[in-house]
């Protein structure tokens, strides 16, 4: 079994973090993949969701500590570790066009919760437990939870969990906006694989579209954000998906989209 998965049915590419043993822990290998796999999903127009989860109880528990133990521990090399490696996963999920989920299935700590943030929308098992823990270790967040977390949650809430490396529950996690849904243990992979389903049914055109003008309108103003927005619709009734649609609404029946 490889330490990560990555498999592709009915539309939805599925990243399975496979160490259970390790409370799938990554290791340098396991980044390499991770990007790899969020770069071919983009890539495939045949995957139009993109799932990330773990094997066990366990969501991530971040780095490997002992997969790191050996490498040099000079400024920069610590540095380079981050920039040229670990970030390579931020990076292919901020260059990700398709719907990028979350089903977190237990414990995410530091890295793992910051793995997690990187995705658009976030389910966590009841049992699950969120913990940005580097100031335990007396470390900053090294895989992007300084940027993601305030985004997510706000800035108070966001150093309060930051400052303190507290635990948060599943049922916090949802008050806090942290998570959009809190599924029962045994119901999460059916209930993240539905809403996947769900997303994969919608014009695949259309959806991109909406990410990235979702991702655009947090950095940018009103007017250039509007301005990008015609021309997204320019290009969206211009797609075959469209006319279906509009055809599908007329008949009153089910559109099958090709993703054009």
């Amino acid at each position: 079994m490889a330490d990560l998965e990555y498999t592709v049915s009915g539309h939805v590419g599925t990243i399975r973090l496979n160490r259970p043993e390790r409370k799938n822990a990554f290791t340098l290998d396991m980044v390499d993949q991770w990007a790899e796999a969020l770069r071919s999903a983009e890539d495939d127009p045949d995957v139009r969701v993109v799932v990330l989860t773990g094997t066990g109880d366990a969501f991530c528990a971040g780095v490997d500590l002992d997969a790191f133990a050996d490498r040099e521990r000079t400024p920069l090399a610590e540095k380079e570790l981050l920039t040229k490696r670990v970030h390579r996963v931020a990076y292919a999920a901020e260059a990700l066009s398709k719907p990028y989920l979350a089903a977190v299935n237990g414990v995410a700590v530091g890295a793992g919760m910051d793995m997690a943030l990187m995705a658009d929308i976030r389910f966590a098992a009841a049992s699950a437990r969120f913990s940005e823990g580097y100031i335990r270790v007396g470390l900053v967040p090294g895989d992007g939870g300084c940027f993601y977390l305030p985004r997510v949650v706000g800035t108070a809430a966001a150093l309060r969990l930051l400052w303190t490396g507290e635990f948060v529950g599943a049922d916090e996690a949802l008050a806090l906006g942290l998570v959009s849904q809190v599924c029962p243990d045994e119901e999460l992979d059916k209930r993240i694989s539905e809403f996947a389903a769900t997303l994969a049914e919608r014009p695949p055109v259309a959806v991109q579209l909406i990410k990235r003008a979702v991702r655009f309108g947090e950095r940018h103003d009103l007017r250039t954000a509007l301005d990008l927005i015609s021309s997204h619709q320019a290009v969206a009734t211009s797609t075959a998906d469209s006319r279906e649609a509009m055809a599908a609404f007329k008949e009153r029946r089910r559109a099958t989209y090709q993703g054009r």
